[in-house]
């Protein structure tokens, strides 16, 4: 795969996660490297690290949350993304963590 498909992969997940979620952070990481001789690698599929917050998960527990995200980015879990590992938080849990 090529840098500019890597890139435009990586700037359509984002994409999906703005327009489905609205999120207030969205920090999004390509791990494919750390997973280089990995089956879903070899198959074309990349590895992403996710933490993303948004008041879209405001009430909702971990797999429901997991699953909004999942919604977002479906068409592209089937090949483009062999693994999303997710931290999803509220804007609320976000500041709480961010007080010492």
């Amino acid at each position: 795969m090529t840098d500019a498909s890597k890139e435009t992969r990586f700037e359509r997940i984002r994409a999906l996660l703005q327009a489905g979620l609205s999120p207030t952070v969205l920090d999004l990481v390509d791990e494919s490297h750390l997973h280089a001789g990995h089956a879903g690698a070899a198959s074309g599929g990349s590895h992403y690290r996710l933490t993303i917050v948004a008041p879209a998960f405001s009430g909702l527990n971990l797999v429901r949350r997991h699953r909004l995200v999942y919604d977002s980015v479906h068409l592209m879990m089937q090949h483009e993304i062999h693994a999303l590992a997710i931290t999803a938080l509220t804007p609320d849990e976000q500041a709480a963590k961010a007080v010492p």
